[in-house]
């Protein structure tokens, strides 16, 4: 609904949901852990090796109090590198717990861009495995290694399950009294967000616990201890700790960890761990719509009720392709930033007078949200059915009062253009900064890899900007092309041309082997762009 005066300002249609203001995120999300004592909270789909919710309240305060007699004090970052193991949830907590702030970080990164990551934070100790050790050790940083064996072939580093031994042997009561508030830190993720360069983002305790009661509105009592969610989004990344770890945590849930992706091993846990709701990126989608590999499954034994796209918007051929083979999934789409997790969300609770959003919208306004659209240009609020930059004010937004993204008002400006409907449904339409400017007009490069996805011999696409003399910037593609694809680059031009407005139109096209994506899934566009124009200047030169 929209609020009244000269500012266009959309809220919720939903009443808003209270939230609790004096817990801590791990207090608020094990909150009555004890009635689930022997139920499982976290399994390794590889391993089997698993934590009951017993065990994740004991390691979690083990953890935090051995984190204390490290010197560990409040504000103190302490920097994550681990791929997505059963232990994560506790490592996050743990860290929380103790007053400390949580800052994940790709295990994939590069020593340079971990350096730079624990310099920014000014981080005081860091968490990894084994096989990431080398990586970290020149930082001269207190390492915690988890490792299975015990650490001492590794000179330095404190093994993880050695220091929750020694916790539990340690007297507390030496320790300085603690007192964690929600406006304390918790968390320190990094965002490119909407400048293009890497950037902390402050996260209090009270930002997370309020963004979980408005993204968990909508789950009914029959659901608690009674979903069953994958862990595969990488836990670094604020989606993977918050919505996947800690909503499930919440809710009782079991997660089911994945620590690496490859087709068969994902049907295999979906299968094998009974799991009901599968948070994924759209190339998982698109491979479960064209991979050859998903027929060896009899997807009868699937139980999977739902599956939630949130990291890139999903096409709408492929929407409808994925919802004709897996007929019984619920497809959910959700909108969020590091800077503010969830905003929207396309599937309310039927069973409590809520509704689905139409297909291919991003979903509803949560509850406790105000939204609107702005003229890039000129700021001015836009009114329903037009385009202009999300913006969001709530209690969720990051504390960092940086201008550049959040304005004196307290909107956070999300860099994303979009639109509401007259039913309250949003809809994203592309990123400011990746909209194409063809001689003034704006191209989305969302809506042409949509185009180009439908063409039946393309398996995968992006489309960036080329620097153009005469028209600024025109639309070019990376295709990859299906096994026996006989069409050639000249071909997909004039298959995008016979579908688009002539501005629109792809003005170059390179088969590639593959797409690059970051973790995420998102489309990694400048690298793409960097590679093209190198591939045009060889070819000029030859």
């Amino acid at each position: 609904m929209e609020a009244a005066g000269d500012q266009h300002i959309f809220r919720s249609e939903y009443p808003a949901v209270p939230v609790p203001d004096n817990v801590t995120l791990p207090e608020f999300v094990l909150q009555d852990a004890e009635l689930y004592a022997e139920k499982v909270a976290f399994v390794d789909a590889f391993t089997g090796k698993s934590y009951t919710y017993a065990d994740v309240v004991r390691d979690t305060r083990r953890f935090a109090n051995a984190l204390r007699s490290l010197g560990l004090r409040k504000k103190h970052v302490v920097v994550v590198m681990l791929p997505n193991v059963a232990e994560y949830g506790i490592v996050a907590l743990g860290i929380m717990a103790a007053g400390g702030v949580f800052s994940g970080i790709n295990p994939a990164s590069h020593p340079s861009e971990i350096k730079k990551q624990v310099e920014a934070a000014d981080a005081k100790l860091i968490v990894t495995d084994d096989v990431n050790y080398e990586k970290v050790k020149p930082l001269q940083l207190p390492v915690i290694v988890l490792s299975d064996a015990s650490a001492a072939h590794l000179e330095g580093p404190i093994n993880f399950n050695d220091l929750l031994t020694a916790a539990d042997r340690a007297t507390t009561s030496l320790l300085p009294d603690l007192h964690v508030s929600q406006d304390d830190l918790c968390a320190l993720p990094f965002s490119s967000g909407t400048t293009g360069t890497s950037k902390g983002v402050m996260l209090s305790h009270a930002n997370v616990v309020a963004n979980l009661c408005s993204t968990l509105f909508s789950v009914g009592p029959e659901l608690i201890g009674q979903v069953t969610t994958l862990g595969l989004i990488p836990f670094f990344h604020i989606y993977g700790i918050t919505g996947i770890c800690c909503a499930t945590l919440r809710n009782k849930g079991k997660v089911v960890v994945m620590g690496r992706y490859d087709l068969r091993t994902f049907l295999n846990a979906l299968i094998a761990h009974e799991v009901t709701f599968a948070p994924v990126v759209p190339p998982i989608i698109l491979a479960l719509v064209k991979n050859p590999i998903v027929e060896e499954f009899d997807l009868k034994r699937l139980k999977l009720a739902a599956v939630m796209t949130a990291a890139a918007p999903l096409a709408p051929e492929l929407l409808t392709a994925f919802e004709s083979k897996f007929p019984g999934v619920q497809v959910q789409e959700a909108y969020g930033l590091t800077e503010h997790s969830c905003i929207t969300l396309s599937h309310g609770n039927p069973a409590k007078g809520q509704r689905i959003a139409k297909k291919n919208s991003v979903g509803f306004i949560l509850p406790n949200l105000e939204v609107k659209f702005i003229d890039p240009e000129t700021g001015v609020s836009l009114p329903k059915n037009t385009h202009g930059e999300i913006c969001v004010r709530s209690k969720c937004v990051m504390m960092d009062e940086t201008t550049r993204t959040i304005d004196k008002e307290g909107w956070l400006h999300t860099g994303d253009i979009g639109y509401i409907d007259d039913d309250g449904d949003i809809f994203i339409v592309d990123r400011i900064k990746e909209l194409i400017k063809y001689k003034g007009f704006q191209v989305a490069p969302a809506e042409l890899e949509a185009i180009l996805l439908t063409h039946p011999s393309v398996d995968d696409a992006a489309v960036v900007p080329l620097p153009d003399e005469e028209a600024g910037e025109v639309p070019a593609a990376w295709v990859v092309k299906v096994k026996g694809g006989k069409e050639s680059e000249e071909d997909m031009v004039k298959f995008v041309a016979s579908n688009v407005a002539h501005y629109k139109k792809v003005r170059v096209v390179q088969f590639v082997e593959s797409i690059p994506k970051s973790p995420s899934g998102k489309i990694m566009r400048r690298l793409i762009k960097d590679q093209m124009l190198q591939r045009i200047r060889s070819s000029k030169s030859n």
